[in-house]
């Protein structure tokens, strides 16, 4: 016998604009998919390499929470303070790694539940300063200099897209890491 299912998105409540309502819940089942598939992930693997200087799970995951945070700070014009919300330091992920680097120490040792955490803080950050935002809001510029010293201007719909596909894109690096740490690693490992 089939069976019929049903996949329906709402927008968040408790948002002024709708759109931002529907972006966060986005956001919010791209986290919930991304938590249900790294149950089982152990210190271990978050933290492996498949050699020096790629990312592990654990850096990935660290980088999308200060990524998340750091645009809605851009979004919102205000001081991106990544220490007082996650707990951790902007480049404490990682990322870049140098060719041939090594994880961070800082990561070293983690469980799961300080990544789970590190999201979970990140996206109360975000939810906190988006839920005033109006439908004018979303169309509101801000300016931002890149790393090579050009000036972007973005509008606040643009940077809740950007992390929203930043965070499904290295969620998909995410699930590749887990297989290739499953074909890496002997049966017996991972019992």
């Amino acid at each position: 016998m089939t069976e019929s299912y049903q996949r329906i998105l709402q927008p968040a409540a408790g948002f002024a604009s709708t759109e931002v309502g529907s972006f966060l819940a986005q956001m919010d089942d791209q986290t919930r998919r991304l938590t249900a598939d790294t149950r089982g992930t152990t210190p271990a693997e978050l933290a492996w390499q498949p050699r020096p200087g790629t990312n592990t799970i654990g850096m990935l995951i660290a980088h999308i929470a200060i990524v998340e945070a750091y645009w809605l700070s851009i979004a919102a014009q205000v001081p991106f303070e990544c220490a007082r919300v996650l707990g951790i330091g902007e480049d404490d992920d990682g990322m870049p790694i140098p060719a041939e680097g090594l994880p961070p120490a800082g990561l070293a040792s983690r469980d799961l539940s300080y990544f789970d955490d590190l999201l979970a803080r990140a996206r109360a950050y975000d939810k906190s300063i988006s839920q005033r935002w109006t439908e004018a809001d979303l169309e509101r510029r801000v300016q931002r200099t890149g790393r090579d010293g050009n000036t972007w201007t973005l509008n606040v719909r643009w940077v809740l897209y950007h992390v929203l596909e930043h965070q499904a894109g290295h969620y998909g690096q995410i699930l590749l890491l887990r297989h290739l740490h499953r074909d890496a690693t002997p049966a017996v490992a991972r019992l």
